[in-house]
């Protein structure tokens, strides 16, 4: 029986050290810096395909495996067909006994919940500083003046990569403020 590890951070400017001292015990170690909601995740991918009856999966928190519930539920399904116990360090959970299995379910729809209410916020926080004017994005390069410019420029025959130049834009900027609908 292998006690292997599964570490994974979201972001490269976060640290797995807290991680990797809690899973010293583990026979292997799999690490990862990406997003939980993201599928891509390549390292979870070959710890899966690594485990084999009878080992454990140990990771620190459910949420370092998965951040929906229909994965986590997948990983989970995956892990008992392989004949694999899941531990979750920080949460006391390992599903090899009746209560750990249910409090593993009950975490991961938590989990889930959580997501989904920090999503809805701020979809809400964004509608409300957009009603109150907020602009989102990069700036716009040119002003309005200077699109109109651009395009009598165009019209009369003056040359994109001259357009480019003369402006200090690249080729598709040039060619969306040209292809935009005059206001």
């Amino acid at each position: 029986m292998a006690k292997v590890g599964y570490a994974c951070v979201s972001s490269v400017g976060q640290s797995l050290d807290v991680q990797r001292e809690k899973l010293t015990g583990c026979d292997k170690l799999f690490e990862e810096k990406r997003s939980g909601t993201t599928d891509a995740r390549p390292q979870l991918k070959e710890c899966l395909n690594y485990v084999r009856d009878g080992d454990q999966l140990i990771v620190t928190r459910i949420d370092r495996l998965a951040r929906s519930t229909l994965h986590l539920c997948q990983i989970a399904e995956t892990l008992k067909q392989k004949g694999v116990d899941l531990v979750v360090l920080d949460q006391n959970i390992d599903t090899s006994d009746a209560t750990g299995r249910l409090l593993f379910n009950m975490l991961g729809a938590i989990g889930q919940f959580e997501t989904e209410i920090r999503a809805e916020r701020q979809m809400d926080g964004i509608k409300k500083a957009k009603d109150r004017g907020v602009q989102f994005g990069k700036r716009p390069a040119l002003s309005e003046d200077q699109i109109a410019e651009l395009r009598q420029r165009r019209a009369a025959g003056m040359l994109i990569k001259d357009l480019m130049a003369h402006y200090s834009l690249s080729k598709a900027t040039i060619y969306r403020y040209l292809s935009e609908k005059e206001t």
